[in-house]
């Protein structure tokens, strides 16, 4: 799941970040209104946090833009603010949860899971491929029954295989929902981490479910 945070307090973004990315999630991160609009609509996240009071363009316009856009991107405001006028205010402008600082950070991760089950209901927490197996909960993954440790960056890319089975991913499109906003694609950093992922879930099993399209990138399938 990949995570878009606007917040202009650079020390919250960064504990944000830090936490989200501890639980696994991919997090970009922009301290301006207009950055994050940018952002926002470029790219496609599972989830938007944002603050309302943010320079160049207030949280409430972003959402507004967003939404003009037909995203339908599930959205948290995270704010200070804390009258019923702001809260309604917030939801009206097409925010799904709202959520005032000081927060406990256990609570914020509560509401980001309840907002991306909202928003990909369609989504197991099982996946399964073959007979490999991935808890999006728990983050464990098994093959034939058999435990298998993943890094946070391995987890987050077999996620990512298992719920675009059978599709072609090129490494531009693994590169922007596994890797942040400024990933340097001239890198073989994708290709390492698949050879690393492919070693651990196909070595030793049958069928061999990730396999390389040449000039293009790879696909998960059976056979």
């Amino acid at each position: 799941m990949r995570i878009l945070v606007v917040e202009d307090e650079k020390k919250v973004a960064r504990f944000i970040q830090q936490g989200l990315e501890e639980e696994l999630y991919a997090v970009d991160v922009a301290h301006d209104g207009e950055k994050g609009l940018q952002m926002a609509t470029a790219e496609n996240y599972d989830l938007l946090i944002l603050d309302v009071m943010l320079p160049k363009m207030s949280g409430l316009d972003l959402i507004k833009a967003v939404r003009a856009k037909h995203k339908t991107t599930p959205t948290l405001i995270l704010t200070a603010k804390t009258t019923t006028e702001d809260k309604v205010a917030g939801l009206d402008s097409g925010a799904d949860d709202y959520l005032t600082k000081p927060f406990a950070f256990e609570e914020l991760l509560a509401r980001v899971r309840s907002l991306l089950r909202r928003g990909a209901q369609e989504k197991s927490t099982l996946l399964r491929v073959s007979n490999l197996e991935l808890d999006t909960v728990t983050h464990k993954a098994k093959r034939n029954g058999k435990s298998i440790d993943l890094t946070a960056k391995e987890y987050s890319l077999l996620e990512y295989f298992m719920r675009n089975r059978d599709r072609v991913l090129s490494r531009t499109i693994i590169s922007e929902h596994i890797w942040d906003y400024n990933f340097d694609t001239g890198t073989n950093i994708i290709d390492v981490y698949v050879n690393h992922l492919r070693n651990k879930v196909d070595e030793g099993f049958e069928p061999k479910l990730i396999h390389t399209v040449r000039g293009v990138g790879y696909v998960m399938k059976e056979g």
